[in-house]
C-alpha cells in the first residue's frame, strides 16, 4: 500500500528557519505540534500522451486513495502539465481521461497542452474534468479557446483547509511547441522568467488577502526557474515542478529545500518524463501555513500493474493493438535519456535511412520517449517509442550545418537539465566526452566504408541528404542550424514509428537492439 504519510522527514531538516522565526514565535512555543495541519500530494508531470504507463499509474493512485491514515489528512492530487500531447485526438482524449481517473483537480498549462492549432484544442476542451492554470498566459487574442479556458489559480478546500494552487507555463513556449509561429502571431505572446516571477507573487498576493496561508506552485517553467521562483518570491510553499524532465527524488536541502524571500521553507518536486515515475508529497503544515515536516516519496510506475478497467477504456479510443514482431534482444532502460547510447533509436534512424534511401538520419534524443522489452511486440508499444508524430522529410544539410548540430547536441551533457540532448545518427559516427565536446566523426556510405569528418573545419561545400523530422527542421530546440523545412527535397507521411513498424515487420524472424558503438561516451 502507499502510505499518504509514513516517516515524514525530521524536522531538524527547516532548523534553519525555525531559528529565523524564533523570536517572532517566542510566543507560541508551548503550543502542541499536534494541531499541525497533514497533507499528501499525488502528483505527476511530463506523462506525454503515455497510455500505458497512465494504466500503471491509475492502479497506483488506486492503492493511494485506499489507504486510510489513523490521523486526518488532506489529499490533493496534481499535474505539472505536458499530459496531452500534440495534435492527435486520440492520445489527447486518452490523456484527459487519465487525469479524470486519477482525480487529478488542477493542472498547469505545458508546451505539449499547446502543440496543437487552436481547433484542435478546442475538440479537447470538453473532456476537462480538471482546471487548466497559468498564471502567466499572455493571449494575444482572448477569443481563442487556450485563452478562455485558462485560470491563474484556484482555491481549494479539504476538511476546512483553504490550499491556493497557482499554474505558469514555460518561459520558452514559443520554441518548444511545433506550431510555435501560430503562438506567435495569433495567440500568446512571449513571457520572460522576470515577468513570470511578478505574475506569480501577484497571484499569491491575491491568494493571501482571501486568507490562504498554504500555496502551491503548478510549474512547467524547469527546475533551475523553479529554484529561482523559491528564492525570489515569497508566500509559496511548495512548487511541483515539469518541463526539465528531473527526478528529483527525497529532501535535501539546497536543493529541492529552499528558502524564499522571508526564509520560509520552500519544497521543490519533479518525477522525470513519460510517466516513468510518479510522486507522494507529505507534509505538515503549522497554523500560519509554514512547511514543519516534509517526505518526497517518488516511485516507478514499472512496479504496478497495468490498470485492467483503464486499459480497456484506452483501448476503446486507441483501438486494441496489433502484434507485429518479436524481440530477442531489447536494449536496458536508460537511467538518462538525453545524454546516452539508445540502440532503440539506433534502430530507428536506420529504419529510417532505409525506407527514404538518405545518406544520413537525424533525430535528437528528446524524441525518442519509449523502450522495448524481450518478447512480443505490438503497436501500442511502436505508438510510444516517439509519440510526437513528427512527418519525416528529406533535406540537403552541408557538413558543417551537420557537425554544429552534433556540437550543438554535444554541449548537452554540460548544459543545465541535459538539454537539448544528443543527436542519434544513422550513417554516422562519433565519440563524445563528459566536457561536451565530440571527435572521431566519420560519415558511413551505403557501401560501409568510413569517411573522416574533419571537426574543426567542416566543409560548407560538402553535401549531405539527411531524413529529419519537421520539429528539428523547423529549427526547434534552438537547433537554428537545421531550420531548412522550407528546402525539403522530399517530404513524407510517416513518423519513426511507422519506419521502426515497417522494419520489423519485414525482417525474418527476432529482432536485435544492441548498441553498435556508433556513438561512444568517454571520459
Amino acid at each position: 500500500m502507499i502510505n499518504p504519510v509514513n516517516n515524514l522527514q525530521s524536522t531538524n531538516m527547516l532548523e534553519k528557519y525555525r531559528r529565523q522565526r524564533q523570536k517572532l514565535l517566542s510566543d507560541q512555543s508551548n503550543k502542541s505540534l499536534t494541531n499541525n495541519i497533514k497533507t499528501s500530494i499525488f502528483y505527476v508531470n511530463d506523462y506525454h500522451g503515455k497510455a500505458m504507463n497512465m494504466e500503471r499509474t491509475v492502479t497506483a493512485s488506486n492503492e493511494f486513495d485506499k489507504y486510510v491514515s489513523s490521523e486526518e489528512v488532506d489529499k490533493l492530487k496534481l499535474s505539472s502539465g505536458d499530459i496531452l500531447l500534440g495534435e492527435n485526438p486520440q492520445v489527447n482524449h486518452v490523456a484527459a481521461t487519465f487525469l479524470k481517473l486519477i482525480g487529478v483537480s488542477a493542472s498547469a498549462v505545458g508546451n505539449h497542452e499547446c502543440d496543437m492549432k487552436s481547433s484542435i484544442f478546442k475538440t479537447i476542451i470538453p473532456e476537462f474534468s480538471f482546471k487548466l492554470l497559468a498564471c502567466n498566459l499572455k493571449p494575444v487574442n482572448n477569443q481563442n479557446p487556450l485563452a478562455q479556458k485558462v485560470e491563474k489559480s484556484i482555491i481549494e478546500e479539504h476538511n476546512g483547509h483553504k490550499y491556493g494552487i497557482i499554474g505558469v507555463l514555460p518561459t520558452d513556449l514559443l520554441s518548444r511547441v511545433k506550431y510555435g509561429k501560430v503562438l506567435q502571431d495569433q495567440q500568446i505572446d512571449p513571457v520572460s522568467i522576470e515577468e513570470t516571477i511578478k505574475d506569480i507573487q501577484t497571484e499569491v498576493n491575491k491568494l493571501k488577502s482571501q486568507g490562504v496561508n498554504k500555496i502551491i506552485l503548478l510549474s512547467h517553467s524547469g527546475y533551475g526557474y523553479d529554484r529561482k521562483i523559491a528564492r525570489e518570491t515569497d508566500g509559496v510553499d511548495i512548487i511541483l515542478g515539469g518541463h526539465s524532465h528531473n527526478l528529483i527524488e527525497g529532501i535535501k536541502e539546497g536543493e529541492n529545500l529552499l528558502y524564499s524571500k522571508s526564509g520560509e521553507p520552500v519544497v521543490i518536486t519533479q518525477a522525470g518524463r513519460d510517466g516513468k515515475n510518479f510522486g507522494i508529497l507529505n507534509l505538515e503544515f503549522d497554523e500560519n501555513g509554514i512547511i514543519k515536516k516534509v517526505q518526497n516519496n517518488v516511485a516507478t510506475t514499472r512496479k504496478f500493474t497495468r490498470n485492467v478497467f483503464a486499459r480497456h477504456i484506452f483501448e476503446k479510443i486507441l483501438g486494441k493493438p496489433e502484434v507485429i514482431g518479436e524481440i530477442r534482444t531489447a536494449p536496458p532502460v536508460l537511467t538518462n535519456d538525453l545524454i546516452q547510447p539508445n540502440p532503440l533509436a539506433y534502430y530507428g534512424l536506420d529504419a529510417i535511412r532505409e525506407r527514404t534511401g538518405a545518406d544520413i538520419a537525424i533525430v535528437g534524443a528528446a524524441n525518442i520517449r519509449g523502450y522495448v522489452e524481450k518478447g512480443k511486440i505490438d503497436t501500442r508499444t511502436i505508438e510510444e517509442i516517439s509519440p510526437f508524430k513528427n512527418k519525416i522529410l528529406k533535406i540537403n544539410y552541408t557538413e558543417k550545418e551537420i557537425v554544429d548540430a552534433l556540437k550543438f547536441g554535444a554541449k548537452s551533457f554540460v548544459n543545465r537539465n541535459n538539454k537539448p540532448g544528443i543527436m542519434y545518427v544513422s550513417g554516422m559516427k562519433y565519440t563524445i566526452s563528459q566536457n561536451g565536446q565530440i571527435y572521431d566523426l566519420k560519415y558511413i556510405n551505403k557501401n560501409g566504408i568510413e569517411e573522416d569528418i574533419n571537426i574543426v573545419n567542416p566543409r560548407k561545400d560538402k553535401i549531405y541528404s539527411v531524413a529529419i523530422n519537421d520539429y528539428y527542421s523547423s529549427g526547434n530546440d534552438d537547433l537554428a542550424m537545421l531550420n531548412k523545412i522550407d528546402q525539403a527535397t522530399a517530404r513524407y507521411d510517416y513518423d519513426l514509428n511507422e519506419c521502426i513498424e515497417y522494419k520489423i515487420k519485414n525482417t525474418n524472424g527476432p529482432v536485435d537492439m544492441v548498441d553498435d558503438g556508433r556513438i561512444r561516451i568517454v571520459d
